[in-house]
């Protein structure tokens, strides 16, 4: 054809077509799709493409996994059909706006929130934008997700974040979602105030993060409980000033002789019946349960012992409302959510990247770092097919 070229740029893996007057997006893209209960694929798809004037075509330059994303493997999130691009979190450039939107332009780099908000309905304009009548959390689940080299975004408004110039981009992909769901669900709703004494069950990125923003509200103690040494270890190092393996010793049974009669403030941040025990035997009458663990089984709530307690017990999905506050913190240097991260890989070998963060324990693994834009270092990655039922 007259006037085409073909033109590979080495800064990334993506291909453009150029003519003397028009500058062409490839048609596919990598993403990682799911294919069912204990299957996942990089797979060549299509680029996706602006469906209504409220969206944003965003180039995905670095994104994460989450623990809801080994759920929704597992099959605890069942809404997730087969075919779906998995992820929620993520930085980009956005390439492209529908006419409607008017905060963001072509090349503005930006924070993709975990939830989708049209700014508008009842639920949005209470601020419960987890609730959004034409979004929450559907990136990933109900629609295509971000660990893919582009993602439309709905509602780009409301749903975006601008980054400031100079910014470390790495760690805002923090704020996409761990960064606001520790705050919002475990701080905010635990009620945390300065001199409580506070548990956080579950050092995992959650937990973490429960913990690194805790310290906004300067609590006396803050309990952390995990299975693993290696993350209380890190915990330490993060501002917790009471360790507890429960794999080793009852966190209950210590807690209470520690304690007058327990802790203010109890964060469950795994999501299990047996974590959620621990909180309901440990806060002391007055006190805070926030759930932040997705559950994807019914709990044994002692309400028979609890009901005269005067407790509070919360739970919650993010709505991201304190993500601008978050983020001047984070570029004030006062919260430092790189510190989360332990793991770099590039998006043709995510395979890998999910089996490592599938066994944090024995990869001693936070939270990783996937990027979008770069080569990969193994040229099987790209084909390469797992089943991952064990993760």
């Amino acid at each position: 054809m007259k006037g085409l070229r073909f033109i590979s740029f080495p800064v990334r893996t993506s291909t453009y077509f150029i003519t003397s007057k028009h500058f062409f997006m490839k048609s596919t893209m990598k993403a990682l799709v799911y294919g069912g209960i204990g299957k996942i694929e990089l797979k060549e798809v299509p680029v996706p493409k602006i469906q209504k004037s409220t969206d944003a075509l965003v180039r995905i330059t670095k994104t994460t996994i989450c623990g809801t994303d080994l759920g929704i493997i597992k099959g605890k999130v069942p809404t997730v059909k087969p075919g779906t691009t998995l992820g929620h979190e993520g930085v980009g450039v956005v390439e492209e706006t529908g006419a409607s939107v008017r905060n963001f332009k072509k090349g503005d780099h930006v924070i993709i929130s975990c939830i989708t908000s049209d700014g508008s309905c009842e639920y949005c304009k209470k601020g419960m934008y987890a609730h959004c009548e034409d979004g929450g959390w559907i990136l990933g689940h109900l629609i295509n997700g971000t660990q893919a080299e582009y993602t439309c975004i709905p509602h780009a408004d409301n749903s975006l974040h601008h980054i400031p110039a100079g910014a470390d981009e790495e760690s805002l992909v923090m704020l996409s979602d761990i960064l606001p769901t520790g705050y919002e669900i475990g701080v905010l709703n635990g009620r945390v105030k300065p001199g409580d004494t506070i548990a956080i069950v579950g050092s995992g990125p959650i937990g973490m993060s429960a913990l690194l923003t805790a310290q906004f509200y300067s609590p006396a103690r803050i309990y952390m409980i995990d299975l693993d040494d290696n993350r209380l270890a890190t915990a330490k190092k993060f501002g917790a000033t009471d360790l507890i393996n429960s794999a080793n010793e009852d966190p209950v049974k210590r807690i209470l002789a520690e304690t007058k009669d327990g802790v203010d403030v109890a964060i469950e941040a795994v999501g299990l019946p047996a974590t959620f025990d621990i909180c309901q035997n440990i806060v002391r009458p007055g006190g805070n349960v926030a759930v932040i663990g997705v559950h994807g089984h019914s709990v044994d709530f002692q309400l028979q012992k609890l009901w005269i307690q005067n407790i509070t017990l919360t739970t919650g999905l993010v709505s991201t409302f304190t993500t601008p506050m978050l983020l001047k913190n984070v570029s004030s240097g006062k919260l430092e959510p790189k510190k989360l991260i332990t793991h770099h890989f590039m998006l043709p070998d995510i395979l890998e990247a999910y089996e490592v963060f599938g066994n944090a324990g024995k990869e001693k693994a936070m939270k990783v770092i996937i990027d979008a834009e770069g080569m990969t270092k193994s040229k099987e990655a790209t084909s390469k097919k797992r089943e991952l039922a064990e993760v």
